[in-house]
């Protein structure tokens, strides 16, 4: 059934999609990178299509290859019952691609991953900034080239509120809150 969607993307973006690849249920399709965004669009908004639902993106990481990374999207069709892969090569200079959050809302999610895990940019992303890692973390984790044994810079501790539970009793206030229990130091 989604071999049809990988026809249908053949025809629609010749200089665009390459390689259709389909064995037993697992489509997949190599996507140039200045037309994800096309592409995206067309699978989403063209009825016979209808991938409305983006699974997942991620990265793999091919040190030593060129070009060295590849962001794959899972998307699916829960109308239609077809998944497709889509693989977009992206060079290690500049490591950047367009971004889909236009077109997906859970590509906002999944972007700021790619980006924080990965360092791969994607231009046009309404809110690109890490998600896992402090903002002063250096050197992304997933990356092959992660140094293993690294150390990170100390970063002072943080004031962060609690915005759920307040502050809690103070020592001060602890005796009359718990009276006959020790406070806790």
């Amino acid at each position: 059934m989604a071999k049809a969607v990988l026809d249908a993307l053949v025809a629609k973006f010749p200089t665009g999609v390459r390689d259709p690849y389909s064995y037993r249920g697992d489509e997949a399709v190599f996507v140039e990178r200045e037309a994800i965004v096309e592409v995206a669009s067309f699978l989403k908004y063209e009825p016979a299509m209808d991938m409305k639902l983006l699974l997942s993106v991620t990265a793999v990481d091919y040190l030593g290859e060129t070009p060295r990374f590849e962001v794959v999207y899972h998307t699916t069709s829960l109308t239609h019952h077809h998944r497709v892969r889509l693989r977009v090569k992206v060079p290690e200079d500049p490591p950047e691609l367009p971004s889909v959050a236009g077109i997906w809302r859970t590509a906002n999610w999944w972007e700021r991953h790619v980006f924080d895990m990965y360092g791969l940019r994607f231009t046009g992303h309404p809110d690109l900034r890490r998600l896992y890692m402090p903002p002063d973390f250096q050197g992304h984790p997933l990356r092959k080239d992660f140094p293993l044994r690294g150390r990170q810079p100390i970063v002072p501790e943080r004031n962060i509120p609690d915005l759920i539970r307040g502050p809690g009793p103070q020592p001060r206030d602890f005796d009359k809150t718990f009276p006959g229990r020790a406070p806790r130091r």
